[in-house]
């Protein structure tokens, strides 16, 4: 199944944990169930998600990543080198265990192309594959390992390279490298882009890098040099600032913009989502927009994270009238 011309529906990669899922995974933990039970609830809520997307209309889909407690974390995890330390916050009320490099990193093997294969088996929509980018992993973790900031994350930029061959390889048409750390440290931009340009390297696939928590003006023009086809940036939450800084010269790759809010339980209605296309096909041409929320669905409700998606696809749809 092919895009839409106007404005593919998407959304950036995680979806709100099911409850039942997030016990069992307590118990998991606990030794109180089996991993093999977490696998098989795992693919099921997995299979449900993809059919909830079919159904409410989005065009491009994401497996979830109902099997991630983190971002960075998941992947510290299938990495050799790499150990756990305690919980540290990382945002609102939410914690994670911070990962130490205490030895050269090396992949135990393939970490996200069996989750990637089986979810795009059950669509014949195309589901994007999810990575966590090399300098957002090097800048949450600690570094025993090398020697300085660079070196680790170029280390991470060459295993997540190879990752995402195979993804490519598994039938990814659309990989997403997510670096949200990337613009909060604007004078290291240019490391930014030299890892990310490490784990692009030589792909056919659509890359795509979301990025969300800092302040893009601070790194433009300069965020327009990362190595990817597509920026996916946070737009609503800042009141649509982001279309200012693009408006500030040709823009020459596509974007996915933030169309809803996921840091408010407010569901925005479809004249909201609609207006804030047109604004934006103002600034970006058309044919080369995108439309998500601003960030990961997973600190919303199932009720809330649903109810925004309908707003969205329903203003995506009466924008494609006006514009079509």
């Amino acid at each position: 199944m092919t895009l839409p011309d106007l404005f593919p529906t998407t959304t950036v990669g995680s979806f709100p944990k099911p409850a039942d899922l997030a016990q069992l995974r307590s118990r998991v933990q606990q030794g109180k169930a089996g991993v093999d039970e977490l696998d098989a609830l795992t693919r099921e809520k997995t299979r449900e998600l993809i059919a909830a997307q079919e159904r409410v209309g989005l065009d491009l889909l994401v497996h979830g990543e109902l099997e991630r407690g983190d971002m960075v974390t998941y992947f510290a995890e299938l990495i050799e080198g790499f150990e756990l330390a305690g919980f540290v916050r990382s945002y609102g009320n939410r914690y994670y265990r911070k990962p130490v490099a205490r030895r050269p990193l090396v992949a135990r093997g393939p970490m996200t192309v069996e989750t990637f294969r089986f979810a795009q088996g059950l669509t014949d929509r195309p589901v994007k594959a999810m990575l966590t980018g090399p300098y957002t992993i090097m800048d949450w973790s600690f570094n025993e390992a090398y020697p300085d900031r660079r070196g680790f994350a170029l280390a991470v930029a060459e295993i997540l390279h190879d990752e995402a061959v195979r993804l490519e390889a598994a039938g990814a048409r659309f990989i997403q490298i997510d670096e949200p750390a990337l613009s909060t440290r604007p004078e290291e931009i240019a490391l930014g882009i030299e890892a990310l340009g490490v784990v692009t390297r030589g792909l056919t696939a659509r890359t795509i890098t979301h990025i969300c928590y800092g302040a893009i003006d601070e790194v433009y023009p300069e965020i327009l040099e990362l190595p990817v086809d597509q920026l996916d940036l946070e737009a609503k939450n800042n009141g649509f600032a982001v279309l200012d800084v693009l408006a500030r010269g040709p823009v020459p790759k596509e974007v996915a913009l933030g169309v809803v809010d996921v840091h408010s339980h407010r569901v925005e209605s479809a004249e909201e989502v609609e207006a804030a296309i047109l604004r934006a096909a103002e600034v970006i041409p058309p044919r080369q927009l995108f439309v998500d929320p601003d960030c990961g669905l997973k600190t919303r409700t199932e009720a809330e994270a649903w109810a925004k998606l309908e707003a969205m696809v329903e203003g995506v749809r009466r924008a494609r009238l006006k514009l079509g």
